[in-house]
């Protein structure tokens, strides 16, 4: 799975890249139909100290899975978001397996 990493308005430090690649190589455990993955790592104008944010976009073929997070750190947004998608491979992979087993009428 090729992995494609953005951070627009800022440059990230290594240690953070390597540790998104590192979180969205795992999601290769969950599919091995997953194309490439692309996470947007970007600044929010927030009050709340929450302004990190992460949106990983996960192409399937005929699918494509969307999560976004928002926390105090980067680290901790990209947990979160790989979460939502790994929750949405799993209800993908499950619809899929019952439009297989599904007998006709």
């Amino acid at each position: 799975m090729k992995t494609i990493i953005e951070t627009p308005n800022f440059k990230a430090r290594q240690e953070l890249l390597d540790f998104v690649q590192e979180k969205t190589d795992k999601l290769d455990l969950y599919s091995d139909r997953i194309i490439e993955s692309r996470v947007y790592l970007k600044l929010n104008n927030s009050d709340n100290g929450e302004n990190k944010v992460c949106e990983i976009k996960v192409l399937i073929p005929g699918n494509d899975l969307f999560a976004s997070a928002e926390s105090t750190s980067f680290e901790e947004a990209v947990v979160k978001a790989i979460e939502g998608v790994k929750h949405q491979i799993e209800r993908w992979k499950d619809s899929k397996n019952r439009k297989s087993h599904s007998t006709p009428l």
